[in-house]
């Protein structure tokens, strides 16, 4: 690309250049979700006459303001009308590059792909690839599943918006110099658990041809559960379920505040989100895990992996210790009987078992999990990120901490841990936009720095990332298997 204004399939758009980077801000992917079209499957964008200006962001989802982001110079507009992404192409004559699609974390709450520490510009130009960052719907506008009540109502709207923010990618951004048929899709938290859900996905099938997942992995809920927070939800609301169309009236900050209320009253913590990604029969058929273990995503190169001490973002020293039967209960949601009773001698109840619960049940066991079902289909890589800040409270490798060496923008990594950017950090970024970029380009992580073994069951290895880069084989093997079932049962 050596110009900013590209022809879309809805008409053109105008971008800007900065620092040698070719960027495009606030392309809308579909309509407007408003009005009728609220808690409504997303639909393709209305064609546009004039020459659209796209230099800056759009609008970021509805979403608590105190919850939000830090990174943020001063705090975005937001709108229901959010349903954008933006582009990042290196200045090259180059074409087909390959593109890397960015879907970013929040608990299926919070987030845009709009945060600066998301700025795909220098992972673009590092790598000659296309970076986009989307929106999608979040909590009750992307994550409240009211088919149960009315079936024009869609489930799974947040995740029905980022593969429809994919086909828009698909059908386009060979006019922005990428190739679509060399799709990667890279996310963290929530973002890596709404690509575990597109790799089992109907509407997403086609649409990516490799998947990196960073610090999240499997996350549903049932059928019965979504219909029943659905059902709680109105009632905070005061609507009968004969009266859905009021639904359409309500302000946004209404609806904001029925969530909140809904989730202070059901005391909703962090081991059971409200509002998720759940099971449906038009949308997600089946739990993601038990779909990939069926070869759901078969020939679907995985780079996937957790950071070491993920539960310590979440806590701080003053924070409540659940009560015994809180994390018995936690035990049993996450892992079932009888396997939370053989490991339940792992936490006993104290703040620091409630961290390691956290970091083993929502992110560490889940990605070895769907590691080792998608290794049956395809050549899976994964990784555990060690390195941490050496200034308490932040010396410990916790959830995010891997992202501003992901983007190279290691500036955020001073705001988040009050570490020093050293020729140590910078390296290891290197080291990670490296691994992350030839995995986008070739399907297999391996530089001529770092050799990465594939994961197999029989040995996992995993690649180690800290100031020396290591393999391991099974890392902590003594605590897996006390957190799965033997094969066979």
């Amino acid at each position: 690309m050596s110009h900013t204004t590209v022809t879309t399939s809805y008409g053109k758009v105008k971008g800007t250049t900065e620092n040698g980077v070719h960027i495009w801000r606030g392309i809308p992917y579909a309509k407007q979700p408003v009005g009728q079209l609220r808690f409504k499957a997303p639909e393709p964008p209305d064609a546009w006459k004039d020459e659209l200006d796209t230099t800056a962001y759009g609008p970021i989802c509805p979403q608590p303001p105190d919850l939000m982001s830090l990174s943020y110079a001063e705090p975005p507009r937001q709108s229901e009308d959010c349903l954008y992404l933006n582009v990042f192409a290196p200045d090259t004559e180059n074409q087909n590059l390959p593109v890397m699609v960015w879907i970013h974390g929040g608990a299926f709450y919070l987030g845009a792909g709009s945060e600066p520490l998301y700025d795909g510009s220098s992972l673009a130009a590092q790598g000659d690839v296309i970076v986009v960052t989307l929106n999608y719907r979040l909590g009750p506008f992307g994550f409240l599943h009211l088919s149960s009540f009315d079936e024009a109502y869609s489930d799974n709207l947040g995740l029905l918006d980022q593969a429809t923010a994919l086909k828009w990618v698909r059908d386009n951004i060979s006019a922005f110099g990428g190739d679509p048929e060399n799709v990667t899709v890279f996310g963290e938290s929530a973002g890596g658990m709404s690509i575990a859900a597109l790799l089992a996905m109907p509407a997403a099938k086609g649409l990516f041809q490799k998947a990196i997942m960073e610090s999240g992995a499997s996350r549903t809920m049932t059928k019965e559960k979504a219909a029943s927070t659905a059902a709680a939800f109105l009632q905070v609301l005061e609507i009968d379920e004969s009266q859905l169309d009021r639904l359409h009236t309500l302000s946004a900050e209404d609806l904001l505040k029925a969530a909140d209320q809904l989730r202070k009253a059901e005391n909703e913590n962090i081991f059971q989100l409200f509002f998720q990604p759940a099971l449906d029969p038009k949308t997600l058929p089946a739990e993601p895990e038990k779909a990939i273990a069926e070869g759901a995503a078969a020939g679907i190169p995985l780079l996937i992996g957790t950071n070491r001490d993920e539960g310590y973002l979440f806590f701080t020293p003053d924070s409540d210790v659940h009560s015994q039967e809180t994390f018995d209960a936690a035990l049993e949601y996450l892992l079932g009987q009888p396997l939370a009773e053989k490991a339940a001698d792992l936490y006993p109840r104290s703040l620091e078992s409630q961290i390691h619960m956290m970091t083993d049940l929502l992110f560490w066991r889940p990605a070895v999990a769907y590691a080792a079902a998608q290794s049956h289909f395809a050549p899976v890589w994964m990784y555990r990120f060690d390195w941490h800040s050496n200034k308490p409270p932040y010396n410990k490798a916790f959830h995010a901490l891997e992202l501003p060496f992901v983007f190279g923008n290691l500036g955020g990594l001073e705001q988040m841990a009050k570490a020093e950017i050293t020729d140590e950090v910078k390296q290891l970024s290197h080291t990670i936009q490296s691994a992350w970029i030839t995995f986008a380009k070739t399907g297999n992580p391996s530089t001529e720095d770092v050799k990465w073994p594939a994961y197999h069951e029989e040995t996992r290895k995993t690649l180690i990332l800290d100031s020396e880069i290591t393999i391991e084989n099974d890392p902590e093997s003594d605590k897996r298997q006390k957190l799965f079932l033997p094969k066979g049962e």
